[in-house]
């Protein structure tokens, strides 16, 4: 008896359907958010690149003309599209092609905007009857020249150096059309421990 159930339950499990067992097992909770992260670096460096590369141009320091604020042979970003979509403001430090030979390119602030009057006595700048605040160039970097009134025309900007010792500008080549300017310095980026926006 015990013989004939015993061949009749092998015989039941022989006959009974198979169950497949997958080849690969299913992703993981884990793995797939690590895919997640990845896709999301990946996207993240490629719109990093994209704006570098057409917003953003990376452009070197030459001189001191604009120390403190930025040194000889710094490296820093200059915003190209800053002023399509925008206006240029008294303040904004600019990268313009120098009037005397547009191949050379300057890199200054800009204090005066169309139709201000600038004038400069012994080293302080007027601006519209006022004196200006200029809190970027420290007392040492100032300079003892003078400058008759000057009404800066339309679709033009003067700029002056921040270190006023050492800087050929608007002081020597008057005002610097629209047209000329061309970025926006925006941020440093070596060296390492001079990174950071400017100001």
């Amino acid at each position: 008896m015990d013989e004939r159930v015993s061949r009749e339950l092998a015989s039941r499990h022989n006959d009974a359907p198979s169950v497949a067992q997958p080849l690969v097992q299913s992703e993981t909770p884990d793995r797939a958010y690590r895919l997640k992260w990845l896709r999301e670096v990946i996207i993240s460096l490629t719109f990093s690149v994209f704006i570098i590369v057409f917003l953003y141009q990376p452009v070197k320091v030459e001189g001191t003309s604009m120390m403190p604020g930025l040194a000889d042979q710094e490296r820093i970003f200059i915003n190209q599209f800053a002023y399509r979509l925008g206006p240029i403001k008294r303040g904004d430090v600019v990268v313009f092609r120098y009037p005397g030979d547009p191949s050379k390119k300057y890199i200054k602030r800009v204090v005066g905007e169309p139709g201000d009057r600038i004038e400069i006595s012994r080293g302080e700048v007027f601006l519209n009857g006022n004196r200006l605040e200029e809190p970027y160039v420290p007392a040492q970097f100032r300079d003892q020249r003078s400058m008759s009134e000057l009404i800066i025309p339309e679709q033009s900007y003067f700029v002056l150096g921040d270190h006023r010792n050492l800087s050929s500008d608007s002081r020597d080549f008057g005002p610097v059309g629209r047209k000329a300017i061309f970025g926006k310095a925006v941020f440093a980026y070596w060296p390492a421990d001079m990174a950071g926006k400017l100001r």
